[in-house]
């Protein structure tokens, strides 16, 4: 695999993970604590930070679309699977199950050739 798409999946997987998280702990902590519990601390620390992880996350999906050659709907796609809470868990897996398969079947290619 080339180093810099290798590096650019690793540093999208870490964001993928950082930012589910952090809307997991927003939606399933925070929220609940500020609407039923009447205390927003949480949601006014967490939701800026998820919000700037976001744009985080949007920039190193951009550069691995970009280096993938990625179609618009893939690359949007890819970008709404942080919004939804678990989403970005399930996409991050399937993303690179098909970037290591896309290079294997290309280095065994290039092997029987």
């Amino acid at each position: 695999m080339n180093p810099s798409v290798k590096s650019a999946l690793t540093r999208y997987r870490i964001a993928a993970y950082v930012v589910g998280t952090g809307l997991l702990v927003l939606v399933l902590v925070a929220m609940p604590l500020k609407y039923f519990a009447d205390n927003p601390t949480l949601t006014e620390t967490i939701g800026p930070l998820h919000g700037f992880l976001y744009m985080v996350y949007l920039v190193v999906v951009l550069d691995l679309s970009v280096r993938l050659r990625w179609p618009v709907l893939k690359i949007v796609g890819v970008m709404l699977a942080g919004t939804i809470p678990f989403v970005s868990f399930i996409i991050e897996r399937r993303i690179h199950r098909q970037v290591v398969e896309q290079y294997e079947s290309r280095n065994e290619a290039h092997a029987s050739a």
